[in-house]
């Protein structure tokens, strides 16, 4: 168990996940490292280690504890399949002796599964406080169960009819256990002993201690499988937030890289390149290119989110024909030739993507064609839409000549993203055409 700090709140994840059940799984995002979700293979045992550890105890994330209630839907669902099918053995076995009393129990049991079935599936907000007296009333039943059966059935089949009562009771060992944490179900196992033999007593007066004791291998079995399956999901759970956060970074990392490339970047190359004219009209022309760069840079850090919404409006021939005045303004003729499409069927995700993509082809025939203009022609093509950029300029010889960062990430890491590809074929003097394709 990892020391506490100061404050009190550094405990195992593992320990936590053990004590508390499920709802632990509300402290899982807190102590993520690198090295959880670093990708080069260790051990086992050291990445379940990594998995294990600290976590802030009292950090609640509402949306993984509002996950992790569902997990107590498999004991439930476990005993409205096996208090109907232990009563019907019941049935077969005796008949009509004793099978009221039994029958009532079972269906009371299946009722009050179902009703916390639906309890737990609803959409009202998850009421911690109304889970606890669930559970509580839960109890009790189980308890009610056993000693109604110990006064309603005849002796010669109490312990058959009592099957029907402990197929509640293993569920309930199995809920508690994984709502509340092993205490709870290791209590409930213990509390079921004295129970038994008060029911026994009940029914014959006397008390059969081995008898009662015969349950608890199964009981022991219960709380293995409730305690294994708590630690698969809860480190499973776990390694998969720091896989997500680490790929998150990476794709935000990417992200930046393509945005500082689309924009700075080509701002500084365009700089560079120089052009006719004094040394005052050339810094006019900078000054204006900063300008401009700057104007644009600030609206992508102040007004991201207003742009995506502003642009989901938008379909995707509006985006590009947007796209083609922009690359005027630049200097590049762009003649857009779409087909009729269904605007609809494409996500706004990819629609951005396609766009952005287009955008980086464009201006790379601005910067290596020698030429002003380009077609770019929009269809339909084997069940997506595809995207082709075609110029007639000088070309490059794409065996001599390798991938930049603009076509490996501005083009083909942007669309593989959505589930796009891209494809771009040029040879020296007969120009370039770039293909893009992302599915419906």
């Amino acid at each position: 168990m990892a020391a506490q700090t100061s404050e009190g709140r550094t405990a195992s994840f593992l320990v936590t996940l053990l004590r508390r059940g499920t709802p632990a799984l509300a402290t899982a995002t807190t102590g993520l490292t690198d090295e959880i979700a670093d990708p080069t293979p260790v051990r086992a045992l050291q990445r379940i280690s990594r998995m294990a550890g600290p976590v802030d105890a009292r950090y609640n994330d509402g949306l993984l504890l509002r996950a992790a209630r569902y997990v107590v839907l498999v004991p439930l669902a476990y005993r409205i399949v096996a208090v109907p099918g232990a009563f019907g053995a019941f049935v077969v076995a005796h008949g009509a002796q004793g099978a009221l009393p039994v029958g009532l129990v079972a269906l009371c049991s299946m009722a009050m599964s179902a009703f916390g079935m639906f309890w737990m599936l609803r959409r009202a907000p998850f009421r911690s406080g109304q889970a606890a007296r669930l559970l509580i009333v839960d109890l009790v039943i189980t308890v009610v169960f056993q000693l109604v059966i110990g006064l309603s059935v005849p002796s010669a089949v109490f312990h058959d009819a009592l099957g029907v009562a402990e197929k509640h009771l293993l569920g309930d060992i199995a809920l508690l256990t994984l709502a509340v944490g092993i205490p709870a179900g290791i209590g409930l196992a213990v509390l079921s002993l004295p129970v038994r033999l008060l029911s026994d007593w009940l029914n014959s007066g006397s008390a059969d201690f081995t008898q009662a004791w015969s349950i608890y291998p199964t009981m022991f079995g219960v709380l293995f499988t409730g305690i294994g399956g708590l630690i698969l999901v809860g480190l499973g759970t776990r390694l998969a937030l720091a896989y997500g956060i680490r790929n998150g970074r990476l794709a935000e990392r990417a992200q930046q890289h393509r945005m500082l490339h689309d924009t700075v970047l080509q701002t500084l190359e365009a700089i560079s390149l120089g052009g006719a004219g004094d040394s005052r009209e050339r810094l006019v022309e900078v000054q204006r290119l900063a300008r401009a760069q700057a104007m644009e840079l600030r609206q992508t850090i102040e007004t991201a989110a207003a742009q995506r919404a502003e642009e989901g409006s938008r379909p995707l021939g509006e985006k590009l024909a947007a796209l083609a005045a922009e690359m005027a303004r630049d200097g590049l003729r762009a003649q857009l030739v779409i087909s009729e499409l269904d605007d609809d069927t494409l996500s706004e995700v990819r629609q951005i993507a396609i766009r952005d993509a287009v955008r980086e082809a464009l201006r790379n025939t601005m910067k290596h064609a020698g030429t002003d203009k380009v077609v770019v022609r929009v269809e339909e093509r084997d069940g997506g839409i595809a995207v082709i950029t075609r110029d007639h300029g000088t070309g490059f010889s794409t065996e001599t000549r390798p991938a930049g960062f603009g076509i490996s990430e501005s083009i083909t890491a942007r669309l593989a993203e959505v589930g796009g590809t891209s494809l771009v074929e040029s040879t020296p003097g007969n120009g370039t055409r770039v293909t893009l394709w992302v599915p419906f």
